[in-house]
């Protein structure tokens, strides 16, 4: 069993334009997990950056709204909309709302650095 308290966890500034909360990860989870779960903050009027991962990812919007771009596709998200991204599709989310961005996601396998292409 492994319980990470949000208010615990350190914010990072991300590789994308984004602030990241590690909540588990291989790495600081005891029982031998694969997949790695992070809560991202997007400001007003910001996106990440185009990027694509080698993994498959889980967004989970909980709060704000957002455009997510895959391939040449855009999908419009609010909060506990959420949206499945296939390994190595072209992708960035921008938010679009007037409040902070947050959301979960969830890549299998774990996010690695090596399995990720910024663009």
């Amino acid at each position: 069993m492994s319980i990470r308290k949000n208010s615990e966890i350190p914010s990072i500034p991300g590789n994308e334009g984004t602030t990241i909360k590690q909540h588990f990860h291989p790495h600081n989870t005891l029982n031998g997990i694969r997949f790695s779960l992070a809560e991202f903050t997007l400001e007003v009027g910001k996106k990440s950056l185009p990027h694509k991962l080698k993994s498959s990812e889980v967004y989970f919007i909980l709060e704000g709204k957002g455009i997510l771009h895959v391939n040449d596709e855009l999908f419009e998200m609010a909060k506990g909309d959420s949206a499945y991204v296939s390994p190595m599709s072209k992708q960035f989310i921008e938010n679009s709302g007037e409040v902070d961005l947050r959301f979960l996601c969830i890549i299998d396998p774990a996010w690695k650095a090596e399995y990720e292409m910024i663009l």
